[in-house]
């Protein structure tokens, strides 16, 4: 009487590997949400003040409006 039919087993199996698998889903949940908080108080890379460094974009460099001006 202590033995499960196989029906009984693979269902008690199958719960316990759901529960397992929600475990990890909220701990990859809050992992992700965690990053994202520390990406987003570093103001995601973005810099800014008189210090800032790598290229700046120019939006009068770059218009089309400007390629056929006569100089």
């Amino acid at each position: 009487m202590g033995e499960l039919s196989p029906r009984e087993e693979a269902e008690k199996e199958a719960k316990e590997t759901y529960v397992r698998f929600l475990d990890w889903c909220k701990k990859g949940t809050f992992i992700i949400f965690g990053c994202l908080l520390i990406v987003a108080s570093c103001n995601f890379g973005v810099e800014e003040g008189n210090s800032k460094t790598g290229s700046q974009y120019n939006g009068e460099q770059y218009d089309p409006y400007n390629l056929n001006k006569d100089e």
